[in-house]
């Protein structure tokens, strides 16, 4: 009977889970608590049968919702893989869904582009529309000075280019079993990545325009924030599997989670030097270099 009912598949029928509903739950505390914050932040009321619900608080509690439904739905996937559930063909699946994961971040990113060549092409219907300052026909704006691209941009460059090479070394030191190399090429990736927000976050607090009243300003720090933020997001994912790494999970035949962090990683490094090209060395030719 016990082997008549034995798997004869390579498919993993999952158990009941809560986190579907859960993070579906977080997401929509999210949803509602981010339109209360913007009613805050404007100064106005909201009210909600009679209360006034215009705070941040509703939307950090959604936060710590979806954190804890990440944790644990990935900590259940950490579980399985350790029990064997994670045949070839399983492998194959979550290959294929961080795949159009990526996919749908690059859509991402293509509009941010699109918003910044069409300001950037079109300066001139870009201000009119924008209804913020006179560009003069021109892109930067006379009235904006930019960034040096070969100053602390350059920096950032050498340091996201230098991460990928820490993190292909580690991937391929797990792959011929040498778990020192695995850990230090991961610990060096994390701490370049944590340098490269720092850059950027100094970077920011020194530029020489503001988001507001510019649409210079707004389509460069959505474009390269927007980045910023996914390379926050990818040094905790790579924090993730150096722990991970230390705890001995990874194998050579068995590593998606890392592998995974490495196509998420490199993924950045690629949008960063379309960014270098185009927002800071492409768009500051004829423009007035900001003194730093």
């Amino acid at each position: 009977m016990a082997e008549a009912q034995a798997k004869q598949h390579d498919y993993h029928i999952l158990d009941p889970s809560p986190w579907p509903i859960l993070g579906s739950f977080g997401a929509l505390l999210m949803c509602i608590g981010g339109v209360f914050w913007m009613q805050y932040l404007k100064g106005n009321e909201f009210l909600v049968f009679g209360a006034n619900m215009a705070s941040p608080w509703l939307f950090w509690i959604g936060v710590l919702v979806v954190l804890y439904t990440m944790y644990g739905w990935w900590s259940d996937t950490v579980k399985e893989a350790h029990e064997g559930h994670h045949t070839r063909v399983v492998s194959l699946h979550l290959r294929y869904g961080m795949m159009m994961f990526i996919a749908s971040e690059v859509m991402f990113f293509v509009a941010w582009f699109w918003v910044f060549f069409d300001a950037s092409l079109f300066p001139s219907d870009a201000a009119q529309y924008a209804r913020t300052e006179y560009t003069g026909g021109v892109w930067p704006p006379k009235s904006i000075e930019v960034l040096d691209p070969f100053y602390l941009p350059l920096y950032n460059t050498i340091i996201l280019l230098l991460s990928g090479t820490t993190l292909t070394w580690a991937h391929h030191s797990l792959l011929v079993d040498d778990r020192k190399g695995l850990v230090a090429g991961l610990a060096l990736t994390v701490a370049l990545g944590v340098l490269f927000s720092f850059v950027q976050v100094y970077e920011y607090a020194n530029a020489p325009f503001a988001f507001k009243e510019s649409i210079y300003g707004a389509t460069f720090f959505m474009a390269t924030g927007f980045h910023g933020f996914h390379v926050f997001v990818g040094t905790v994912f790579l924090t993730v599997c150096l722990i991970r790494s230390i705890r001995g999970d990874f194998t050579p035949k068995q590593h998606f989670g890392l592998e995974a962090a490495a196509w998420y990683w490199h993924f950045v490094d690629v949008v960063w030097l379309f960014l270098f090209a185009t927002i800071y060395v492409w768009a500051s030719v004829g423009g007035t270099i900001a003194v730093h």
